[in-house]
């Protein structure tokens, strides 16, 4: 059976590259956990770490979170439903908002159940995902912050998720005003703008960042060593902290091209034949994971020596020329992972879980 295995050792050098570069300029951050999709074992070592404050989309995670221990402060990431809002309030410590209505209904939640409840207000900075557009800030801060047993702790925004835009100086700048106007029109103090995700690194590295910012929430830069805006690693980094094992379980010399009437696959494709294949023979090896585990497009095969032919629902079919490496049956044939194909993998019951 392939398997998922995540080195300890390869996170916590990961984990103190980037705790060092956030304290270096005095700024809090939190961990972003929905890609272990709540693998306690995993959420184990991110607390073994020292890790103060998760992150998680999924209010069943940070459930587990604080049943590991109480101690991390848990923020749930995205607007919360209305179904949702007894949950959020027991069992994440912070939440991010947009929504008056629902930001009522915290409160009166937190209220019935004894707690100041925090809040990030999200806004809007060109990516149109979740945020309430900026004129409509002062309006909307005026009829929340009274609200009682809240307490908003910052203003945040979030950039790349949905459309691809990529934060920049002038939009963090930006952020950083909205703060500033809050605080001149209401006598109050924000603790936070929450400037981003892993995206928003390389603006620390390359010395843009605005000084108002000073919240991030980081998830892919821990677990891939990822600096988005120039695609690949950052230096002093790993970009294997998480690498999936998979077991050949056929190799044979076969032709490169099909044979037979032609017609769609079960994913819809139509294969086009290369004719120049015609006669050609290869070593073809199939492997025990298929697109119910992982589309292929998110596994990173850079470094090896084979191409992916295609998947099935259950198996994958690698061309390996003429088989230089010598495989043989029950090999194990490992891969690093893009953000994507780990958070399929992390989220399958059918591959194993592993710590090294």
């Amino acid at each position: 059976m392939a398997y998922l295995t995540l080195y300890k050792d390869k996170l916590a050098k990961n984990f103190h590259y980037l705790k060092n570069l956030f304290e270096s300029h005095n700024m809090a951050w939190g961990v972003v956990s929905k890609l272990l999709c709540g693998n306690k074992k995993y959420l184990e070592q991110l607390i073994e770490l020292g890790v103060k404050e998760i992150h998680d989309s999924r209010i069943s995670n940070l459930k587990r979170i604080k049943e590991i221990s109480n101690e991390v402060q848990t923020v749930y990431i995205k607007p919360p439903a209305k179904r949702s809002i007894p949950d959020v309030v027991k069992y994440a410590d912070v939440s991010m908002n947009t929504e008056y209505y629902t930001m009522k209904l915290l409160s009166e939640e937190a209220e019935k159940q004894g707690k100041v409840h925090k809040v990030i207000i999200m806004i809007e900075t060109g990516d149109l995902r979740e945020g309430i557009m900026g004129e409509n800030l002062v309006r909307f801060y005026e009829k929340v912050f009274e609200l009682p047993n809240l307490e908003i702790i910052g203003l945040g925004t979030n950039l790349n998720c949905l459309h691809g835009v990529m934060p920049s100086k002038d939009k963090l700048i930006q952020l950083s005003l909205y703060k500033q106007i809050i605080e001149l029109k209401f006598n109050v103090k924000i603790p936070w703008v929450s400037g981003g995700t892993s995206v928003t690194i390389p603006l620390i590295l390359t010395h843009q960042l605005p000084a108002g910012v000073n919240h991030f929430r980081i998830g892919e830069t821990l677990y891939f060593g990822a600096n988005l805006f120039e695609e690949n690693t950052i230096d002093g980094m790993h970009d294997d902290v998480f690498v999936l094992s998979a077991e050949i379980i056929e190799l044979t010399e076969k032709p490169m091209v099909p044979h037979g009437r032609m017609a769609a696959n079960p994913q819809g494709e139509v294969i086009e034949i290369d004719e120049k294949l015609y006669g050609k023979t290869s070593c073809r090896a199939i492997i025990d994971i298929g697109l119910l585990d992982i589309d292929p497009k998110y596994l990173v095969i850079d470094s090896h020596d084979f191409e992916i032919v295609g998947a099935s629902s259950d198996m994958l079919v690698l061309n390996l020329g003429q088989n230089e490496r010598k495989y043989k049956v029950g090999d194990l044939v490992d891969f690093k992972l893009k953000y994507m194909g780990a958070l399929a993998l992390l989220n399958s019951n059918y591959i194993e879980k592993r710590i090294a």
